[in-house]
């Protein structure tokens, strides 16, 4: 079971934290205030924070480590949502809604998590600055996998994994302002995000190689030209066909 841990130091807790855009771009008073109210949990791997169905609960900010969100198909087969890194914030649509969570979270690593109690949450969002900061991550999220849904419909099977990459490179759901030239996402990871096999995966990896867009090594993914990956990226079924 997750165990309640001793809180870090609010300086602390405060620089680790606003180094994402999300969170740094909140006026101080209601970082301040999230973080004054935040409890720390602590996961070891493999442990969840919630189940997808589980009541509402509190508003999550990722202090450290990696977080999976997933959910199982009938088959059983695992699909990945996203994979948080640390200074992301999850759990507000259930808190929103007051309905069941619609994922599982999982630690892939040892995980520290803020975790903010719902009364708290609602007290924030009788304010209007985080309030409109809420509804913009909210907006982030539609956005997001609009463009997923967009990308399965409309996308080849190399472009997908092209523009997942460049995702993957600014953090996934961090949506950080620069991108980083080395992914640290597994294939076998990289292939459940985008519900494809890992044959057709190192298939396709394989070929970007070939045109000089990524280099392949132990569990990360380097972006050699981020002009190619573009480039593919942007191709779509027809234009394969």
């Amino acid at each position: 079971m997750p165990i309640v841990a001793a809180t870090p130091s609010p300086l602390s807790m405060m620089a680790r934290m606003s180094a994402n855009p999300w969170f740094g771009a909140l006026p101080l008073a209601n970082r301040q205030a999230l973080l004054a109210s935040a409890e720390v949990l602590r996961l070891r791997p493999g442990e969840m924070l919630f189940r997808q169905g589980d009541a509402p609960g509190g508003f999550y900010g990722l202090l450290d480590g990696l977080l999976k969100i997933s959910s199982l198909r009938e088959d059983g087969r695992e699909a990945i949502l996203v994979v948080l890194e640390a200074g992301n914030w999850i759990g507000e649509i259930s808190l929103m809604d007051g309905e069941p969570r619609t994922h599982d979270a999982t630690a892939q690593s040892a995980v520290e998590v803020l975790v903010v109690p719902q009364t708290a949450f609602a007290a924030l969002m009788e304010g209007a600055p985080f309030a409109r900061a809420i509804a913009g991550l909210l907006a982030a999220r539609v956005r997001s996998l609009y463009g997923m849904v967009e990308d399965a419909a409309l996308r080849s099977t190399r472009a997908r994994v092209a523009r997942r990459l460049l995702l993957l490179a600014r953090g996934d759901a961090t949506l950080a302002p620069r991108a980083r030239p080395v992914v640290p996402v597994s294939q076998e990871a990289l292939a459940m995000m985008l519900g494809i096999s890992r044959q057709t995966l190192s298939v396709e990896l394989k070929a970007m190689v070939q045109q000089g867009a990524i280099a392949l090594h132990y569990r990360c993914i380097e972006i050699v030209s981020a002009a190619r990956l573009e480039a593919l990226g942007n191709v779509s079924r027809q234009e394969r066909l």
